[in-house]
């Protein structure tokens, strides 16, 4: 099985949405199913089709967890030392080049990327035209508006 990438602090967060779904999510659906099966008749019981679906959400999303963490290649980039390079979890601090709007991403794991708090997946577009470059370079990104340039103001590693 192929290695996943994620950082330390997506690692964190699976591993507490994890426990949340086995210790409070689970024992709580359960409860539930017992409830509605002492309803009686379970063929119009939709409290019981309601937890039974919420059931098999929730052994879904424990499975697929379970299966990512397994497969994680959990990367701190407070210890990287890339020599300026973007990588994997570099923080990569932009400027439009026609605009001059100043922007800063880090490179996630597709579990963790959230363009609002400036987290880009590994696969996006933006990502792969970063990934290898230094400080100082440009990088051309295919945008639904035709091509941005952005110069690589700085790379950090945090």
């Amino acid at each position: 099985m192929a290695t996943i990438p994620i950082t330390k602090r997506g690692a964190e967060s699976l591993k507490a949405e994890l426990h949340q779904l086995k210790t409070v999510d689970r024992p709580w659906v359960i409860n539930s199913i017992s409830e509605a099966r002492a309803q009686g008749d379970l063929s119009e019981n939709a409290e019981y089709d309601a937890a039974k679906d919420r059931q098999g959400f929730i052994e879904g999303r424990i499975q697929e967890i379970e299966g990512k963490l397994s497969a994680a290649q959990i990367i701190d980039p407070a210890e990287l030392d890339a020599g300026g390079k973007v990588v994997f979890g570099s923080t990569i601090e932009l400027e439009d080049e026609d605009t001059g709007d100043k922007v800063t991403y880090q490179i996630v794991g597709e579990d963790e990327a959230d363009i609002k708090l400036g987290r880009v997946n590994i696969s996006s577009p933006i990502a792969r035209a970063l990934i290898g470059k230094d400080e100082g370079d440009t990088a051309e990104v295919q945008a639904p508006g035709g091509i941005k340039r952005y110069e690589i103001i700085s790379v950090m590693y945090i």
